[in-house]
């Protein structure tokens, strides 16, 4: 199963993380399948970048979110992207219309 979390990054006492795709079974530290974002919890306000697109192709692909990760997705506004364009495809005109 592919996994959406966080890989720590940076020196000793000035952590910073990246967003990445990893298969459920690697390591903490493992290889990354994609990249698609960075976390900087000690900017203020804390600094998040989320490639939009990529998370949400990886999302529609069945990549389940960690914890943190899902997170820092709801706050940059991915998740609400992911369950509009569901609610969008569902509700399509024409589809189980009865009358």
């Amino acid at each position: 199963m592919v996994k959406i979390r966080l890989m720590r990054v940076g020196k000793r006492k000035q952590p910073s993380y990246r967003i990445v795709v990893m298969e459920g079974t690697d390591k903490q530290g493992g290889r990354a399948v994609a990249t698609i974002g960075h976390y900087n919890p000690l900017a203020e306000p804390a600094e998040v970048t989320v490639d939009t697109a990529a998370a949400l192709s990886w999302l529609n692909r069945g990549a389940q979110p960690s914890p943190a990760a899902r997170r820092i997705l709801a706050k940059s506004g991915v998740l609400k992207a992911l369950g509009e364009a569901r609610s969008g495809r569902e509700g399509a005109p024409g589809e189980g219309d009865v009358g």
